[in-house]
């Protein structure tokens, strides 16, 4: 069974940071392309950033140079170290594993980040 699992969201004052973790169970995190969304209310989910399975990352514009995915592979984990957080940046944020090869997408349960003063 494949599980993913969010941790780290919270409250933080913008320019603040906070540092997410999504650890999987049931596939390896090395194979997959691993990736961080986010929903924040009345929007629709969009694409954070992404890690390949050989390590390439990317991030939408809007957190380039803000945001950074890495991976643990001994811990079978994934990170989203979030700097500079704005009040924009408040939203749902989920872990997500995909193979299109294999037709499989999953999803972790997601966790809240709210950045306010």
């Amino acid at each position: 069974q494949v599980q993913l699992v969010e941790s780290g969201g919270g409250l933080v004052h913008p320019g603040g940071s906070l540092r997410l973790s999504c650890a999987a169970s049931g596939i390896s995190v090395t194979i997959y392309t691993m990736g961080w969304y986010r929903q924040a209310p009345g929007k629709q989910r969009e694409l954070v950033g992404s890690i390949t399975s050989g390590g390439s990352t990317n991030y939408t514009h809007s957190v380039n140079g803000r945001f950074t995915i890495s991976r643990e592979n001994a811990k079978n984990s994934m990170y989203l170290q979030m700097n500079s957080l704005k009040p924009e940046d408040t939203a749902v944020y989920y872990c997500n594993a995909k193979k299109p090869l294999w037709g499989v997408d999953y999803w972790g349960q997601g966790t809240q980040v709210t950045v306010s003063s």
